[in-house]
């Protein structure tokens, strides 16, 4: 990361978007946490001034706090204007960019922090420009020492880092996790939010060229340790939780493999298998589900039925996470799992609290918690930048909480 002195710490990009407005927030209650033991100097940054001070004059009153605006700074500066990211980018050492959907609009801001030595911290949710930012910037951006680190919300941080939880506190040698995300219904009805929306729209939209993109690189496969982990149906029942599920469309299940092979290969930490699924209710829900499911695979072929798409919004959610292992000294190779574990990750709305919550706590590790960071710089999952750092116990502290629900030996 940038090592010179620069004047702001961290730069919100896009802070006068819907989401934006949240991160900028969520930046100026960390700005005056309890714990915090130094000075955050910080800065909004967006195409229109007027709707930047507004942002400010709002967090100002919701918050309590009428000094607010004359601490901040505000950067004028476009996707569309290469020269206005790179000044933005010289004057922060952290950016979060909260301009989406990403896959339009990311990847200047992603080449402007990499070519002026700013590390960048965002909240995709699609896979195919997260993967593709890896190939094309993780050695550029380990040249100059800065931390690329994508799916930094709700996408995907409870999955990513609650896998690693999972694995920290099995008594063992994990080796394959199913989570089983349930959206909480709020007083306006259970609805699905404006982020994971955009991941699952247009991210099964880009299947074929996230194929390719995947064929083309000619990875290695990753090794699996213990039982293959199987594949359930389009529509599963989860006995555990008494409800009936469907595999998750969102940007999870790319990522957590992204982390565990880094952890393999370069941690040469044991692999784990992971899958995602989203818990649906009863039967009654499952039919429901199928009529939306035909109504969601027609739209999303169409420029309009995406923009209805994404008008969904979304509520609280608990995760949890199923996993089996082996106890110390007992060998994967021909021993059936003996241990089982069963984890969660809660959390407050999705989209517009638990999103800034994770993204503004993220930063905060990120220039905290730097002996703990990968050696070098590069582009990174959460789990793969974040694994050995606090960041899950500053989320616990800010109210996304992950526990223990059980452990036992079979």
């Amino acid at each position: 990361m940038a090592t010179e002195q620069r004047p702001y710490h961290v730069v919100v990009f896009g802070a006068s978007g819907f989401t934006g407005q949240f991160v900028t927030e969520e930046v100026a209650r960390e700005q005056v946490a309890p714990e915090r033991s130094s000075r955050l100097s910080w800065a909004v940054a967006g195409r229109s001034r007027e709707k930047l001070q507004r942002v400010l004059a709002r967090a100002a009153l919701k918050l309590g706090r009428p000094t607010l605006s004359s601490e901040v700074g505000i950067i004028i500066c476009d996707t569309s204007n290469p020269a206005s990211l790179d000044e933005m980018a010289k004057q922060a050492t952290v950016v979060l960019n909260c301009v989406g959907p990403y896959r339009f609009y990311g990847e200047p801001v992603v080449k402007a922090c990499v070519e002026n030595g700013t590390s960048c911290i965002d909240i995709c949710g699609e896979p195919e420009f997260l993967e593709l930012m890896y190939w094309k910037y993780h050695e550029k951006a380990a040249e100059k020492g800065v931390y690329i680190i994508g799916s930094s919300g709700f996408d995907s941080i409870p999955a990513d880092l609650g896998v690693i939880y999972t694995r920290n506190k099995m008594n063992g040698t994990l080796t394959a996790v199913e989570s089983y995300l349930t959206i909480h219904s709020g007083p306006e009805g259970l609805c699905v939010h404006d982020g994971t929306w955009k991941s699952a729209v247009y991210g099964f939209g880009s299947q074929t060229n996230l194929r390719k993109l995947r064929k083309s690189s000619n990875l290695k496969p990753v090794p699996v340790l213990g039982p293959k982990l199987k594949k359930r149906g389009p529509v599963s029942y989860c006995r555990e939780l008494s409800t009936y599920s469907i595999p998750f469309l969102g940007s999870d299940m790319s990522v957590v493999k992204r982390t565990q092979r880094y952890l393999h290969e370069v941690l040469e930490e044991s692999p784990v298998q992971y899958a995602a699924y989203v818990n649906v209710g009863g039967i009654t829900s499952v039919l429901k589900l199928m009529f939306a499911g035909l109504f969601f695979l027609f739209f999303v072929k169409f420029g309009i039925g995406r923009q209805l798409l994404i008008k969904l919004d979304g509520t609280s959610f608990t995760m949890t996470f199923f996993g089996q292992g082996y106890s110390q000294g007992l060998s994967t190779d021909k021993n059936k799992p003996n241990i089982r574990i069963c984890t969660q990750v809660k959390g407050p709305e999705a989209g517009y609290v638990t999103t800034p919550i994770a993204m503004v706590q993220a930063a905060v590790t990120l220039l905290n918690d730097t002996a703990d960071l990968p050696k070098a710089g590069g582009v990174f999952t959460p789990g793969a930048a974040f694994s050995r750092t606090k960041l899950i116990d500053r989320l616990n502290q800010r109210g996304v909480e992950f526990s223990v629900i059980s452990s036992s030996e079979v």
